[in-house]
């Protein structure tokens, strides 16, 4: 019976050791992504993290509407300098049709040669993140999609409530400026211009 005690109290001992372990492996990574991104802003770093991303869009056209939805974004964010950084799997935008997303991802995107698309920028506003309220604010950064880095100010709304950041932003792409051609048989089923949305809420990382 003690023999038993002493191999469940080792094994215990050995599952919180594990964990530990992995809550500090964690946080070295979260300090790396911070540090690339960030550089050396990072040692005066309040860091909030992606709790919930939906990045989605739409283009209309004149024989059908095409619209689909990212939920694999994983934003990182500095309150402390208002910069902020984002990465999306192209591959992540799901369709109500199969056939669109083939070709969203095979013909227009070439996703195994462009897999993701980044924006890196900052708030231009001074904003108290501890403070609850809405504001409308900017944030100017490059937008690296297909291969095109593009300097973008995007227009939005900071929402902070109960110690989370809510951002949400609505914005237009010309395919053009990025690169991205359509085949000329279906030219004209996709508009020239994409309007993107995002809606992200983040919590603070606590070291």
């Amino acid at each position: 019976m003690n023999l038993e005690k002493k191999m469940v109290t080792m094994r215990k001992r050995q599952i919180k050791l594990k964990s530990k372990n992995l809550n500090n492996m964690k946080a070295k990574n979260i300090f790396l992504i911070a540090a690339i991104l960030f550089g050396s802003t990072v040692l005066k770093a309040q860091i909030y993290l992606g709790k919930t991303c939906d990045i989605s869009f739409f283009s209309s056209g004149p024989i059908e509407d095409i619209s689909a939805i990212n939920k694999t974004a994983k934003p990182i964010f500095n309150a402390a300098t208002g910069e902020v950084a984002i990465k999306v799997t192209i591959k992540g935008f799901t369709f109500d049709k199969k056939l669109m997303e083939e070709h969203f991802n095979e013909k227009y995107m070439e996703s195994d040669k462009y897999p993701y698309a980044t924006f890196k920028g900052k708030v231009n506003e001074q904003i108290d993140y501890k403070k609850d309220g809405t504001y409308k604010a900017t944030v100017t950064g490059k937008l690296d999609m297909h291969g095109v880095v593009q300097e973008r100010t995007i227009e939005g709304t900071v929402t902070i409530k109960g110690g989370e950041i809510s951002f949400e932003s609505k914005f237009n792409v010309a395919l053009k400026d990025h690169n991205i051609t359509i085949p000329t048989l279906i030219a004209q089923n996709v508009a020239e211009i994409v309007q993107v949305t995002i809606k992200c809420t983040l919590t603070e990382y606590k070291k």
